[in-house]
């Protein structure tokens, strides 16, 4: 890929979306964040993302409606979801129809591995 890609960041606790962030953005990442569901789901509309990463529990739109919302417009944009709460990570995936879902905390070389891999398999590489 020439240009950097574009991840979009839904986390309604500001310290994780700060580390985020600033991890995504450090390896190169164009990053832009919504703090709550709502915000989330209007950045969705607007497009243009490589890529989402999203909580699942939060208040008004939940992370599961986030990635409804871009599987909707963009079924081939991955999502991530990330989670520190109730179901198993492997249950939310199928529930939720995201690429992945992670528990909390998130290693964030792991995170970035699936990253970089869930780039590369949409941008056909």
């Amino acid at each position: 890929m020439n240009t950097s890609p574009s991840i979009l960041v839904v986390e309604d606790d500001p310290d994780v979306r700060k580390m985020l962030v600033r991890h995504l953005t450090h390896h190169g990442f164009h990053v832009m964040e919504a703090a709550d569901g709502m915000e989330g789901l209007q950045k969705v509309e607007a497009g243009g993302f490589d890529l989402v990463i999203t909580d699942i529990v939060m208040p008004y739109v939940s992370g599961i409606g986030i990635v409804a919302r871009v599987k909707k417009h963009s079924p081939e944009t991955p999502v991530i979801a990330i989670t520190g709460y109730g179901k198993e990570p492997e249950a939310l995936a199928d529930e939720s129809k995201a690429n992945l879902v992670m528990g909390k905390p998130v290693r964030m070389a792991d995170l970035m591995a699936h990253v970089r891999r869930l780039l590369e398999e949409a941008h056909g590489g």
